[in-house]
């Protein structure tokens, strides 16, 4: 009770809609990768933000400039800005 195997047939891509912007072995097109590297960016400046506060004295802490502002609110709020363009980047469809 053996089958045979049949062979596959071969596919062709005739008549089938082109893919906009999407070069071959690619996964996202042109302007996704052009999004993703904005989102980066963002992302990357939000932690630079983030940075300072360090004293020349180990024994003195100046809480005002660690707990500023700008590390405290201001930089988690550019890395999360940063990371939704990124999900928007890697959601975003091309228009056909």
């Amino acid at each position: 009770m053996s089958k045979t195997a049949k062979p596959i047939e071969n596919v062709t891509t005739e008549g089938a809609p082109e893919k906009k912007g999407v070069a071959n072995g690619d996964i996202f097109p042109k302007e996704n990768y052009k999004i993703m590297l904005v989102g980066l960016v963002v992302v990357v400046i939000g932690f630079f933000l983030m940075t300072g506060g360090n004293s020349n004295d180990p024994n003195s802490f100046k809480p005002e400039e660690v707990y500023s502002f700008r590390r405290i609110t201001l930089a988690p709020i550019v890395i999360v800005l940063g990371l939704l363009v990124e999900v928007y980047a890697i959601m975003r469809r091309p228009k056909l």
